[in-house]
């Protein structure tokens, strides 16, 4: 199935496995490249030095393109973006939307780019700004995340810009690749389904909570760091949602202090990474510290395998999800889907 997504990044089907920060590691970015998708690696809780290696080591298990997720906002993006062009990196995709100068950097390179936007005036920023595409997620989808659903916002952006569009939030099967493809869209970008898989490294027991889960499991919370946040509801959602200013500072200073330990961060940078997460909104201390330190939270669960002490962003689509096949039964199973359901339609004529 060709489109505009397939041409433009090289890939054999019009699939996407996010970036998801501790779960889209080499194994898995591989595995989905592998299956004609394409696989993207998070770079966000990596050092540079392991982001090298982490390229590499995807590079050395598939030849097929891959992309790399970071961050506009980190401190160290412009590092980030000369070490993907550096490595022949061929996609680069955004969690928020980067500067003019860092996509005409990496457009020079040849490096496609596309960022992850929640709203159509984003998506029509980021297009004049130069970027080849961008991935669109409604309220559907796992981590921070709007409140339009996808079949609300996904014709709005496929109207709104003239570049590839493509969809995210609510997708797991080939029913929604065709629903996606009949909104405008040039293919699907889905995260929960990918970590889903035989081919995660997330452990076992945290892949049962999330096959456990029902769609009234999966909950919005802005307890987390002040954001809209999508994940499993747990007793420390729970516990944070009832919390007060001062047991919330105090369990955010356990935590960011463990995380500074893990990625050897100083106090400052993770104070002003988190204050770059506010976007005009109003934050607690407690807030801000949890924004800077959101990834160990996610490290806790998604690593470890502490599901009473971490955070297991999700979206809906959990509470259909049964099963756990590896990336290529996936995609091959996406893709028959797909074919079967458009042959149907045609039928119909």
């Amino acid at each position: 199935m060709r489109t505009a997504l397939t041409r433009l990044a090289g890939v054999r089907h019009p699939v996407v496995q996010t970036g998801m920060g501790w779960v889209a590691g080499p194994r898995l970015v591989s595995a989905a490249a592998n299956a004609g998708a394409l696989g993207v690696l998070a770079s966000a809780t990596m050092t540079l030095d392991q982001l090298r290696a982490a390229i590499r080591e995807v590079a050395a298990r598939t030849d097929a393109p891959f992309g790399v997720n970071l961050r506009a906002d980190a401190g160290d993006a412009g590092d980030r973006v000369r070490l993907i062009i550096d490595e022949g990196v061929r996609v680069a995709s955004f969690a928020l939307a980067p500067s003019r100068e860092l996509i005409a950097e990496l457009k020079e390179a040849g490096v496609v780019v596309i960022p992850s936007v929640g709203a159509r005036r984003h998506a029509e920023k980021v297009a004049a700004w130069g970027a080849d595409a961008v991935i669109v997620q409604g309220g559907e989808g796992g981590g921070h995340t709007g409140e339009v659903a996808t079949t609300v916002l996904l014709p709005q952006v496929v109207d709104a810009v003239r570049i590839p569009v493509v969809a995210a939030g609510g997708f797991f099967d080939g029913r929604g690749l065709v629903a996606a493809l009949a909104y405008g869209a040039a293919g699907i970008a889905m995260g929960t389904r990918f970590l889903l898989t035989s081919d995660s490294t997330v452990p076992d027991a945290v892949k049962a909570r999330y096959l456990a889960a029902t769609v009234r499991d999966v909950t919005v919370t802005t307890a987390v760091d002040g954001l809209p946040h999508r994940m499993l509801r747990t007793d420390l959602v729970d516990a944070l949602e009832r919390s007060g200013r001062t047991r919330a500072l105090l369990h955010a200073v356990r935590r960011a202090a463990g995380f500074r330990r893990l990625s050897g961060l100083t106090w400052r940078r993770m104070v002003r990474d988190g204050l770059a997460l506010k976007h005009g909104k109003e934050l607690s201390w407690s807030q801000v510290l949890l924004a800077a330190n959101t990834p160990m939270l996610l490290r806790s669960a998604m690593v470890d395998g502490r599901t009473d002490l971490g955070v297991m962003a999700s979206g809906q689509v959990a509470g259909v999800i049964d099963d756990l096949p590896s990336c290529a039964e996936l995609v091959e199973r996406i893709m028959k889907e797909a074919e079967e359901v458009r042959g149907k339609l045609t039928a119909f004529r």
